[in-house]
């Protein structure tokens, strides 16, 4: 058929000239059009044959009740009708087949693996001493010499400051001779009552005296007692002067000037025992019963339960301190305001590393799940609360399963539903697949940078 053809029956639209000249006369445009479509249908492109066999069968029906029963479109309706499929003509003849569809998208993939993962968990922690120790003053006085190095190691009993001891070196002397003096009223009450007491017995004084001389003899054995007391509160005064560490231990900043007036409410520094050092951990009452075997747990005393379970300390910047700890004990109560209690872990640290006041992680593996099916965490989206894998079949076309993920174990992702172990699932190109399209699998390499 040539396009001329159909030029021609556009050209005598229906209303001009004689009724029947042009191929379109008569023929409602929307029958033409569905006509035509179903020629352009083919599977191999455009026949015209086909198209031709359609036009003048077309016209051989002219005459068909249809020109008087069905409304027809405007007058130009055919005309532009036939431009439009005029070009659809066009380019089903220049196509001649369809394009050639595109290779399949090549994505990453890696067997879904059952094996027994360590089950663990992680606190936040912050470190503190074993035995810290306040420093203060027992005396008030002026500070007059430090005698340790700020942030070295001292013993204990070591001095650490030297307050002004003339005041107490005097009082001590005082009180000595205020001792010197009730001995010597002692002495002299002690004579007066020996020497009464024959006289009292030959009657040659009266009872009543040997009475008060008696009186006077214990009145000065007290007056004596005191002062001694007193020599000895002078004695520990004097050498409270000496301000000395409590504990082994590593010394602080001094936090006293010399010079200044310093008494039992100044805190001159702090002298922590770091080796092993405490590190607190918060955890929730779930976890906590948990740990006790639930209400049905034993009852026995201990630290802490689990006590014998090691511990692992991640430092900042992810460093795992080489020496394991363990806990030592629990807090008395629960927190009301957080539903937290208090834990505390001990950690060996020779050579005082780990300092009070440093924050990390404590690791522990709370249980191991045996026949765990696990796959990498990158494999597994997430969207609006649900989670899904992209599992290759054997067809290598993509199925979109959701799945039910556990706990996070590394850089793996424990799966508790959805799969089954040695499933092919896309670890590289998951947003560049959908549910049905084929793929080209080749093995996921762990260390490879990552694509698309």
């Amino acid at each position: 058929m040539s396009y001329s053809y159909v030029v021609d029956a556009v050209r005598t639209p229906r209303g001009r000239g004689k009724p029947g000249k042009g191929a379109f006369s008569g023929i409602h445009p929307q029958e033409l059009f569905a006509q035509l479509l179903v020629a352009l249908a083919g599977r191999n492109g455009f026949d015209p044959a086909r198209v031709d066999d359609v036009i003048k069968d077309r016209q051989r029906k002219d005459s068909s009740p249809m020109q008087t029963l069905t409304p027809l479109l405007p007058r130009s309706a055919p005309r532009v009708l036939a431009a439009s499929l005029l070009a659809a003509f066009g380019w089903a003849c220049s196509a001649g087949k369809a394009a050639p569809r595109p290779p399949p998208t090549t994505v990453a993939v890696i067997d879904v693996v059952k094996q027994d993962v360590p089950i663990r968990t992680e606190w936040v922690t912050t470190l503190d001493g074993y035995v810290n120790a306040r420093i203060r003053p027992q005396v008030t006085g002026y500070l007059v010499k430090q005698d340790y190095v700020e942030g070295s190691y001292v013993q204990k009993d070591e001095v650490l400051f030297e307050i002004d001891p003339r005041p107490f070196q005097a009082a001590l002397d005082q009180a000595r001779a205020q001792l010197a003096q009730a001995e010597a009223q002692l002495g002299r009450a002690t004579r007066d009552v020996d020497r009464d007491i024959p006289l009292a017995q030959a009657r040659a004084i009266p009872r009543s005296q040997l009475d008060t001389d008696t009186q006077v003899k214990l009145a000065a054995a007290a007056t004596v007692e005191a002062a001694r007391a007193a020599v000895k509160t002078a004695q520990l005064n004097l050498g409270f002067t000496k301000v000395r560490s409590l504990t082994d231990g590593i010394a602080g900043i001094a936090q006293g000037q010399l010079g200044d007036l310093v008494g039992p409410s100044t805190l001159l520094t702090s002298v922590s025992r770091v080796d092993p050092i405490k590190a607190y951990v918060a955890i929730s009452e779930r976890e906590y019963l948990q740990f006790v075997g639930g209400l049905g747990g034993e009852v026995a005393a201990r630290p802490f339960p689990n006590g014998d379970t090691p511990l692992d300390l991640v430092l900042a910047g992810g460093a795992v301190y080489p020496h394991p700890g363990k806990f030592v004990l629990s807090d008395r109560e629960v927190d009301p305001a957080t539903g937290t209690i208090r834990i505390a872990a001990a950690f060996p640290n020779p050579g005082n590393i780990l300092r009070p006041g440093q924050f990390g992680r404590v690791r522990a593996t709370i249980a191991v799940k045996q026949g765990a099916l696990v796959v990498p965490q990158r494999a597994v989206s997430e969207l609006q609360g649900s989670f899904q894998v992209a599992v290759v079949g054997n067809d290598n076309k993509v199925a979109i399963r959701p799945v039910k993920v556990g706990a996070r174990v590394g850089t793996l992702w424990v799966i508790e539903d959805g799969v089954a172990a040695g499933d092919k699932v896309v670890a590289e190109g998951i947003q560049k697949v959908r549910a049905g399209l084929p793929v080209t699998p080749v093995p996921f390499q762990a260390g490879a940078p990552a694509k698309g």
